[in-house]
């Protein structure tokens, strides 16, 4: 376990960063490092823990060799609630084990992600390993709503990110169709207008 691998995941701003140590067919461990640090958390222990298992280690986007966020682009706690969902979808883990690690009990450390995690995908977690934290906290009368909401924005987004495509290139007229069908409060004349600006002439369409 002292072998260790360098993995990434493509993002929409780059790339997730991850390093991964023990056999492929382990059963799966997604370790989350602590405030302002990176993977490298990890070094030390993971040589001390079971070796039948395979421990992955990632970067939260702007940390470690992750890619950073778009310049002026905020990073919210639930961004990388849904980075620990992109990179068990890249890993294709259905089910597996979460350690989160961070400082004392600092509200916007990471480990916070760990339960959050948890307590939006509980079918996706077995154990819940937290270094130096509490778990998440919610009032009783605000637990659903909070899943239900959490839930539905993130999953839609990576519902939308799989199904990029390269843009389909049409005529104006078929532009103009497409955009009053979408929008019925629109005139014709005022759909033309903000076409003008809105769409992007290539040599397709």
């Amino acid at each position: 376990l002292g072998m260790f691998s360098e993995l990434k995941f493509p993002v929409p701003w780059g790339h997730v960063a991850a390093k991964a140590w023990g056999p492929l067919e382990g059963h799966p461990v997604l370790c989350l490092h602590g405030w302002l640090d990176n993977a490298n958390t990890f070094d030390r222990l993971i040589p001390l823990l079971p070796r039948d298992c395979y421990y992955v280690a990632m970067d939260f986007s702007g940390h470690g060799l992750s890619s950073h966020r778009p310049a002026g682009s905020p990073y919210h706690f639930l961004d990388y609630v849904t980075d620990v969902r992109r990179v068990a979808a890249a890993l294709q883990w259905r089910r597996f084990t979460l350690m989160g690690h961070s400082m004392g009990f600092l509200f916007l450390s990471y480990c916070f992600i760990s339960p959050q995690f948890c307590f939006l995908y509980p079918e996706m977690v077995d154990k819940l390993i937290l270094l130096e934290n509490l778990g998440f906290l919610l009032a009783p009368e605000d637990t659903e709503a909070w899943v239900t909401s959490k839930r539905m924005v993130i999953d839609r987004l990576l519902s939308l990110e799989a199904k990029q495509q390269t843009p389909k290139a049409r005529s104006p007229k078929a532009a103009l169709q497409r955009l009053l069908e979408a929008n019925r409060h629109l005139t014709a004349e005022g759909g033309a207008i903000l076409l003008q600006r809105g769409a992007t002439e290539t040599p397709a369409g």
